[in-house]
């Protein structure tokens, strides 16, 4: 199936590509089987849809979750003519360390990297990028640092590229209160309550960041596996302790570290997307002087009305008509 760029391009809103209500599911499809590819560091899990001489549109999950969040995206924009990857990150089963001894690091400039890497190792010349939380991140660097192999992006969360190298302003203590698993997560206390009760601490953020969403047992659980990998700990950690800079970087990213230090603008066409009810607080409605100056090239940013931190699990249809819009709006 072809799709039909001109008619995209008329759309007003997200829901005006399917034609539904607001918040409308999207039909089921059967996950496909795994598939994994070998990076020079990763062998990197994932799940394919749609005619392998479709566009690709490469779509990142968030922590703590895994690539189920796109069971439902992904299937509809094979249907709509793309070829979609939904990717384990690095630290979440099955997608795994190629070797034992390799740093368990998950700052920022190094998921960015495997999102580069899985393209060069499936001969993606370039794609869509598509993610929320560390997949916003990732997908955010790497359309910032690589315009020539991001065709266009759909952010869930905005302009999240993190300044790893000089110390930024003091937080409110608004934002300390939503931010304590962060500095949980800095301590020996935080290391062990990971290891010991990983599924009950990610339970629980799930239900404080998206409080509207009413999601079963089942769907946690089949997510959770993804939680037992044994680099779990270890890159969440990091992540979180390398963004405080309270935890050393692998060198080969110390240059990309710098450049991101400098908040490059993101000069593809982008589609930004915000949770309007995240447990992080609600964005704001209007788009910023500093977000233009961040997207140059932005094509929409729309709040998504009873959808929180999981935008992809709770409103796929929405993030299926950002991926085509953002797609439709470039060349």
């Amino acid at each position: 199936m072809q799709l039909n760029r001109r008619a995209l391009l008329k759309c007003a809103g997200a829901t005006a590509v399917f034609g539904m209500a607001e918040g409308s599911p999207l039909d089921a499809s059967p996950v496909p089987p795994i598939s994994v590819v070998r990076t020079g560091v990763l062998d990197i899990a994932y799940h394919e849809y749609g005619d392998r001489d479709a566009f690709p549109v490469i779509l990142l999950h968030g922590f703590p979750d895994d690539a189920h969040a796109y069971q439902e995206v992904a299937p509809a924009l094979a249907r709509q003519g793309l070829r979609a990857f939904a990717v384990y990150l690095r630290g979440f089963a099955p997608t795994k360390f190629v070797n034992a001894d390799a740093p368990r690091t998950a700052q920022q400039a190094a998921i960015a990297q495997d999102v580069l890497d899985f393209a060069d190792a499936l001969g993606l010349r370039r794609f869509v990028v598509c993610g929320y939380d560390w997949g916003c991140r990732a997908a955010g660097i790497v359309s910032a640092l690589h315009p020539d192999r991001v065709r266009a992006a759909v952010l869930m969360g905005g302009y999240t590229i993190q300044n790893t190298v000089t110390p930024g302003p003091v937080w409110d203590p608004a934002t300390l209160k939503m931010a304590w698993f962060q500095w949980y997560f800095n301590t020996d206390a935080g290391v062990r309550g990971l290891r010991e009760k990983r599924r009950d601490i990610c339970r629980f953020l799930w239900k404080d960041w998206s409080p509207a969403w009413q999601f079963s047992e089942e769907t946690f659980n089949a997510a959770a596996k993804a939680f037992d990998s044994p680099d779990f700990v270890d890159c969440v950690i990091h992540s979180y302790r390398h963004r405080s800079m309270n935890a050393s970087g692998e060198a080969r990213f110390e240059t990309t570290e710098l450049q991101l230090s400098r908040r490059p603008k993101i000069g593809v066409p982008a589609v930004i997307l915000h949770g309007a009810d995240s447990g992080f607080g609600r964005a704001a409605g209007e788009t910023t002087p500093q977000q233009r100056a961040d997207f140059p090239k932005l094509v929409a940013r729309r709040l998504i009305t009873g959808a929180g931190h999981f935008v992809p699990r709770e409103r796929p249809a929405e993030v299926v008509a950002a991926v085509l819009e953002a797609y439709a709006s470039s060349t």
